[in-house]
């Protein structure tokens, strides 16, 4: 099955980066480029989103569609990455999202 891997930084963890060294945060960094090598088999396609302030927002609900630039709300959690996989079920999936090392929420969602 195919699932998507949203990696979703909270208001705490931006703040936690932050306050790290630059060597701590680039341990950091270096952790997660190990976790995508580390399960290269698995992950079909991945990438870090630029930040919610450079979003573009559509509303397409009747008519017209409504157009805000930036981030439509402000919001104390933000996806910031994905990766897409290939695994068994859900199960495999989880176990995967488990060893995330970077932020500290990850949503998991079946792809077609």
């Amino acid at each position: 099955m195919k699932y998507v891997l949203m990696f979703v930084e909270t208001e705490e963890f931006v703040r936690e980066l932050e306050a790290m060294t630059e060597t701590e945060r680039q341990e950091a960094f270096e952790a997660a480029g190990r976790w995508f090598t580390e399960h290269a088999a698995q992950i079909t396609h991945h990438a870090h989103l630029h930040g919610p302030e450079t979003a573009t927002t559509m509303r397409l609900a009747g008519g017209d569609a409504i157009v805000t630039d930036g981030p439509f709300v402000e919001g104390k959690e933000v996806v910031s990455g994905y990766a897409e996989i290939e695994v068994a079920d859900l199960d495999e999936a989880m176990a995967l999202a488990r060893t995330w090392p970077g932020c500290p929420v990850v949503e998991i969602r079946p792809i077609t």
